[in-house]
């Protein structure tokens, strides 16, 4: 396996380009490139560019609409509805988040359901919006049925992943970013890409075995909860994926459990669908709803100071505040640039020829 580094600004001028050539407004590509670029940045590669080629497939097979018309379907002063009319979830996702932050402006909280999006790329992205406006941000999403409810070897949930985001005084927010499954699926696939077994405790074989086959999903198996299995607290990771399931879906009128459409282009959305397509959910609270925003901002502070001075059983090492390594990547990649591995950088220079459009390099 072999690593190249691009500048964050040669990577998000390629990927733009990929979507205006999708057929995408250019105000929807850029939003798109700097959902994914802020994937890259915060060093969470699987939800990056490396997912360029997925959307694009999704698109020739007409499950993506490149301009759509997002719209309000249902409102109250303090809720909303939107339908994404099937458009990329990286447009789709931030559009509602901005209606969450405008009735939190006005109310001191705003609450957005979502129906008829597509993958919406990090939750952390959509959280954080919330953040800079001196706001708690909450974003969560379902997602293709891949992991297997406690006890069950059928794929019932999605990753379905949830953040929640606080804004800090002179530290970097605290973000809580994370899938309910044991690990996102973008990590099996970096694992593939990379030939390399996968920890114990992600996924079962389709008889309920554990393995640490990276392409294990492929061969009828399922992700597990996060917990990893009943022993060891999946009931815990199975509640939390229901939770964002009910939230995003069953909430918004999206596809739910096993009827949300599969992200690979291969698998056939189910023919009796219970919604429209991918449901998201998000949150915004003004922190001086509850205390005047610099009191809890002084307090957080105090929090992630009395946090890293833990004592650990290791002196060599601290307690991590959420969201510090992914603050620490982007400061690093933002100075000394984006590095993919080479299965990464061959699959987007075989998209830019497929699309007629220059290459990477």
């Amino acid at each position: 396996m072999k690593f190249y580094t691009f500048t964050e600004q040669h990577l998000r001028s390629f990927t733009e380009n990929v979507f205006l050539t999708m057929g995408c407004p250019q105000t929807d590509a850029q939003l798109a490139a700097d959902v994914l670029l802020r994937s890259d940045l915060r060093g969470i590669d699987s939800h990056g560019v490396a997912r360029l080629s997925g959307y694009i497939r999704l698109w020739e097979k007409k499950r993506i609409n490149a301009n759509p018309i997002v719209k309000v379907v249902h409102e109250t002063a303090t809720t909303a509805t939107v339908d994404g009319d099937g458009g990329l979830g990286l447009v789709v996702a931030p559009f509602a988040m901005k209606i969450a932050i405008e009735k939190a402006k006005t109310y001191g909280s705003g609450w957005v359901a979502v129906k008829n999006s597509n993958h919406f790329g990090i939750a952390g992205y959509h959280a954080l919006m919330a953040v800079e406006e001196d706001m708690i941000g909450i974003s969560m999403t379902n997602a293709s049925p891949l992991v297997a409810p406690t006890y069950a070897n059928e794929r019932l949930l999605g990753t379905n992943p949830m953040c929640y985001a606080f804004p800090a005084g002179k530290y970097p927010a605290v973000v809580v970013d994370m899938a309910t499954a044991a690990a996102a699926n973008g990590k099996l696939e970096i694992a593939q890409r990379a030939n390399h077994p996968i920890p114990e405790g992600w996924v079962q074989d389709k008889d309920g075995n554990g393995s640490i086959n990276p392409h294990e999903l492929k061969e009828g198996g399922s992700l597990l909860p996060l917990g990893s299995d009943k022993d060891h607290g999946s009931h815990k990771g199975y509640g939390l994926g229901a939770t964002v399931d009910i939230l995003s879906a069953v909430l918004s009128g999206a596809n739910y459990g096993p009827w949300v459409p599969p992200f690979v282009a291969f698998l056939e959305p189910p023919t009796d669908p219970v919604g429209e397509g991918i449901g998201h959910f998000f949150g915004a609270m003004r922190v001086d709803g509850f205390r005047p925003a610099q009191d809890f901002k002084d307090h957080l502070d105090n929090w992630i100071e009395r946090f890293k001075s833990a004592k650990t059983v290791d002196p060599d090492k601290k307690v991590i505040i959420p969201g510090e390594p992914e603050y620490a990547f982007e400061n690093e990649r933002k100075k000394n640039g984006i590095p993919l591995i080479d299965a990464v950088v061959n699959d987007l220079n075989a998209l830019a020829l497929k699309m007629g459009i220059a290459g990477l390099s």
